[in-house]
């Protein structure tokens, strides 16, 4: 969940490094930090708070150097503050070190050291593997890249990490488990990070360290090797995307960016796939294993947080258009019971990074077992990639904001061009309803576009609602899931307790909490729902609740009853929930500005969520 960065080369190394901190902030900002080698030695930077603090503070400092590492931290292992920042120093002082990952048996190695007269700085469990490498490098006898293989032999958990030693200004050493590590491919440089977004100006071609793998860098060389330290050929990939992509372009915030590509993160999705004249979905990762999926018995379709109220969806979708059984898991809570998994069953798994770890475990652990894994994620050669028999990527670009919004609604359309893909192959969707949701789909940008240019509107009502404590979001069918989406991005973009519901379990509880203080929020789009959605308002209003609903445009119903209203164009309900969430990102969007929220870095959340 952290951000780490490393540079070798002839470039200056820290203005490389402190860029692409600030690039990968999404991943953790509770403390960041630098270490360089130069004439002076081994030099490290680090302290409490974002990178621009960071930076301010180095003005005048001696920066000069053309090799170092740098870390952007989401607090595992001890409180955000200066002395468990990263990097870390060994009790040595030679070498330096920034993690990403949780080392699960860090007390046991801690107390081995502790025996042996090491004492600790810090509460993290770093500094805790950082001299457990120093300890066996000096007993051993051994270089630095031996005694790393040696102790990683001995970790338990996951990790990136990257080490610089003061004897050894020429070189860098990185391995990776669990947690993702890109190296970038330059002339006579070497660039490392998170993912790819502090190299994008410097190269497009770049390796992705698999598992259990150790990399050796030099300014001209780059040598993996794994555990058994048999050498490895690195596969080097192409980029697509452009500097453009992770900037702000006018925007305010990343989030209202992010809300605003949608119509063309849409479209990027659905082109070359959708076509509503031919009426045709062509997708590879469907095509080439069509048997297989309509032949499962059942899908399971496991994610988290966002991406789990994707699942939600598809799990109406495809039940309604395929007939097929679905089941929709937490990841977390997947991986660790004893779930039955028979070989035919299809595992979709749904992560906008791909790097999500309990995602990661699930699909291993459904591997095992003979399920077929199809992945659907937004990140060009991710683990969850790489980890899938098949899958289809969502093309929503980078998404820097860290409450996801165009990844959900990418999502969405890959999950819905899924579900008519294999209801046309198995023949369990009619031609006339198959070709009028391909057009419905297929307008869904130009729609999109059209809520935008009312975003005003919510600003409006985000005003009247932002000193509010808690907030309640009611839909029904394909709508419930939109709802705990809006309660999800309210919670974590302006810290006010919001839950989700669907609207006929209200009465089953949440209806204690209505007052005349209380936003009630409904997803009301005209479905076939719509007559109970009603009286649902109506109930909420007799107990004097304020009532915002999302609703269809011509809706002669709902406006006479809600305080506030927003609209949306008309569609299907299986295509509606696509457009019925914008208004919900936007108003939490809002919210969280009147607020004086950080929007794009809500406390204590980060973007990738690596570490369990």
């Amino acid at each position: 969940m952290c951000g780490i960065v490393g540079y070798i080369g002839p470039r200056e190394a820290y203005p490389i490094i402190i860029t692409g901190l600030k690039r990968q902030e999404y991943r953790g900002y509770d403390s960041t930090g630098v270490a360089l080698i130069n004439d002076e030695g081994l030099l490290i930077y680090k302290q409490k708070g974002k990178v621009a603090e960071l930076e301010e503070t180095l003005i005048g400092k001696s920066l000069h150097a053309n090799i170092g590492i740098g870390h952007t931290r989401w607090a595992t292992h001890g409180e955000p503050s200066d002395v468990n920042a990263h990097p870390h120093k060994s009790a040595g002082g030679k070498l330096a070190m920034i993690h990403n990952g949780i080392i699960e048996n860090y007390a046991q190695l801690k107390k081995e050291l502790i025996n042996k007269g090491y004492t600790f700085r810090s509460e993290t469990d770093t500094e805790v593997l950082l001299n457990f490498i120093e300890e066996i490098q000096k007993n051993s006898k051994c270089d630095l890249e031996e005694a790393v293989r040696i102790a990683l032999k001995r970790v338990s958990g996951a990790y990136v990490i990257l080490l610089l030693d003061q004897d050894n200004p020429d070189t860098i050493i990185a391995a990776r488990k669990g947690s993702p590590l890109v190296i970038g491919i330059g002339k006579g440089e070497h660039f490392l990070g998170s993912d790819a977004t502090p190299m994008l100006e410097y190269t497009k071609e770049v390796v992705y360290v698999n598992d259990y793998e150790i990399a050796v860098i030099k300014a001209d060389q780059l040598i993996l090797k794994n555990l058994g330290n048999e050498k490895q050929t690195p596969y080097i990939s192409k980029l697509d995307i452009e500097l453009a992509a992770i900037e702000k372009g006018g925007y305010d915030h990343f989030m209202l960016k992010e809300i605003h590509e949608q119509p063309s993160t849409i479209y990027d999705c659905l082109r070359g796939r959708l076509d509503a004249e031919k009426g045709t979905i062509t997708m590879k990762g469907i095509q080439d294993n069509i048997q297989a999926l309509i032949t499962a018995p059942r899908y399971i379709i496991i994610a988290c947080g966002t991406s789990w109220h994707a699942a939600l969806v598809a799990e109406y979708v495809i039940e309604e258009l395929c007939r097929i059984p679905v089941e929709v898991e937490y990841a977390s809570e997947f991986r660790y019971r004893n779930p039955i998994i028979n070989k035919g069953d299809v595992i979709i798994a749904i992560s906008q990074s791909g790097e999500t770890a309990d995602t990661l475990v699930a699909i291993e652990k459904a591997k095992e077992q003979g399920a077929f894994i199809f992945g659907i994620v937004n990140v060009v050669g991710s683990s969850i990639s790489r980890a899938s028999h098949a899958g289809a990527y969502t093309h929503a670009g980078p998404e820097i904001g860290v409450a996801s919004t165009k990844a959900f609604t990418a999502q969405l359309a890959v999950l819905l061009m899924i579900a008519l893909k294999i209801a046309k192959e198995k023949g369990t969707i009619d031609n006339t309803k198959y070709s009028r949701l391909l057009v419905e789909m297929h307008e869904l940008p130009e729609k999109v576009e059209a809520i935008l240019k009312n975003a005003s509107q919510l600003k409006l009502i985000a005003e009247k609602y932002k000193h509010s404590v808690n907030a309640l979001y009611l839909g029904r069918g394909y709508n419930f899931p939109i709802a705990l989406e809006g309660a999800l991005k309210l919670k974590e973009i302006s810290y006010i307790h919001a839950e989700g519901y669907p609207a006929a379990e209200m009465k089953h509880g949440p209806i204690a909490l209505v007052d005349d203080q209380l936003p009630v929020i409904f997803v009301a789009t005209k479905d076939e729902y719509h007559a109970k959605i009603v009286s649902n308002i109506q109930e909420i209003k007799a107990r004097k609740g304020k009532v915002i609903a999302i609703i269809t445009e011509g809706d002669e119903i709902i406006p006479s009853m809600a305080d506030d209203i927003f609209m949306v164009p008309p569609a299907d309900e299986i295509v509606a929930p696509v457009l019925s969430v914008i208004p919900l990102q936007l108003l939490s969007y809002y919210v969280g500005v009147a607020k004086g929220c950080d929007v794009d870095k809500p406390r204590n959340l980060a973007k990738s969520v690596t570490v369990e």
